[in-house]
């Protein structure tokens, strides 16, 4: 019964923002390392930001959404955002969330993946 859920995704203009949601139906939520990835048309999917699921809640970004994005975790609804701020249209893509049960934050597997939102920019 495990499912990742995203939402907020949309056509936005350059310099705007969007703020994609991830709702986890997942038992001890609290316990999992979240990470978001995106893939662009005819790319490789791609590390976009994480975030561990102890202690301080270690975050770590790509280099290129380095103080654009924020990404923030609220155990009590068992949901992940990531808040996207001056959007370009490089950042166009289908974003994804995953699980990874009491993963590292530098950890490369993933237990559980959505279905995907798509993020248009246009310019």
């Amino acid at each position: 019964q495990v499912q990742l859920v995203e939402s907020g995704g949309g056509l936005v203009q350059a310099g705007g923002s969007l703020r994609l949601s991830c709702a986890a139906s997942i038992r001890s939520f609290s316990r999992y390392t979240m990470g978001w990835f995106r893939q662009a048309p005819g790319k490789e999917r791609e590390f976009v930001a994480v975030i561990g699921w102890n202690g301080l809640f270690s975050t770590y970004y790509k280099d290129s959404v380095k103080g654009r994005f924020t990404i923030s975790r609220d155990n009590a609804k068992n949901t992940v955002y990531l808040q996207m701020n001056s959007l370009t249209p490089e950042d166009t893509a289908v974003y994804y969330c995953a699980a990874n049960f009491q993963g590292p934050v530098t950890t490369s597997r993933y237990d559980y993946w959505g279905q995907g939102t798509q993020v248009t920019v246009s310019s």
